[in-house]
């Protein structure tokens, strides 16, 4: 009789356990869904507001085609929204590579001592230092030291020093995630350590190396204070060199030498204005630039899916 009675107060005690268990799964979910609510809500609501006050001349197809202008209800941001994806090429081409690199290499092939230690602790600070340090660095090292201008490609480049630290850690945090026992099933059947990095590691990680990276990359679309300290203009009423040629070999890198501006700065220098109708230009700008973020993190939703799928 003893023991029959333990045998339920035990099974009292686990469900009881469950209980409370599941009632802190259903806190922790509400209290998630309730924060995703208000962030969602605020961009919707910062969207919606932008939109209307922007109304007009998003509905006004010059204001896409045509050139910054000191008149209000004529300026456009053509040059705007051409230099920021010139920019973010740049960025990209740039910032993915290394970063994916470096991850790989700290993760997987460099020896775990104080010198290793020492790097990843540097990375992980970087990550949160504020971009107006960046735009000194660029500032000091790109322009001072090495007589670079203020070009696409320098804009570039500080960007990508911007968001590289993200990139490496989302690299790492995405192989960390892989099993063990895929690596071990690799070198079981023979395989070397880069044979099952490049054919089951990275393809494996590819989801999450992707989302980090067009997360980096969602950031440095808007940031200003880097751009401004190494001297982007803010009034141009031209575009860069075409990266296509029509001679061999088809071409063109002149355009990364050229002279840009990009969205956030366009709408920096409306809001700057006394005139009202400039205001109305920069939220409008602000609804483009809400959007090009959007499909960006829409591209790697998508991309992410199809590496799923695979």
């Amino acid at each position: 009789m003893q023991s029959i009675a333990d045998n339920v107060g035990g099974a009292i005690s686990y469900a009881s356990l469950a209980r409370k268990n599941r009632s802190k799964d259903i806190a922790i979910a509400s209290l998630g869904i309730f924060v995703l609510f208000i962030a969602i809500a605020t961009l919707l609501a910062l969207f919606i507001d932008l939109a209307i006050t922007g109304y007009p001349r998003l509905a006004d197809p010059e204001f896409y085609t045509s050139f910054p202008s000191r008149k209000p209800l004529q300026a456009g941001i053509l040059s705007a929204w051409v230099g920021t994806i010139m920019v973010m090429v740049v960025t990209a081409c740039l910032s993915v590579p290394l970063g994916v690199a470096a991850g790989l290499y700290l993760e997987e092939y460099a020896s775990k001592n104080w010198f290793t230690d020492l790097i990843e602790i540097n990375v992980s600070n970087l990550a949160g230092v504020p971009s107006i340090v960046y735009g000194l660095l660029a500032l000091g090292l790109f322009i001072y030291t090495f007589g670079m201008s203020e070009t696409v490609l320098v804009a570039g480049m500080v960007l990508a020093l911007l968001i590289l630290p993200i990139i490496i850690v989302s690299t790492r945090e995405s192989i960390r995630s892989i099993p063990s026992e895929l690596r071990e099933a690799a070198y079981g059947l023979g395989a070397t350590q880069w044979q099952t990095m490049a054919l089951y590691i990275v393809p494996a990680a590819k989801p999450g190396i992707i989302t980090g990276a067009i997360v980096g990359l969602s950031r440095a679309i808007g940031e200003t204070a880097p751009i401004i300290t190494i001297g982007a203009l803010s009034f141009i009423a031209f575009l860069p060199e075409s990266p296509i040629s029509s001679d061999a070999p088809f071409i063109n890198f002149g355009w990364l030498t050229s002279p840009f501006t990009v969205m956030p700065i366009q709408m920096f220098s409306w809001l700057s204005r006394p005139q009202a109708d400039f205001h109305i230009s920069a939220a409008a700008a602000g609804v483009v630039l809400i959007v090009m973020t959007l499909m960006m993190n829409a591209l790697a939703i998508y991309i992410r899916y199809r590496a799923r799928s695979r």
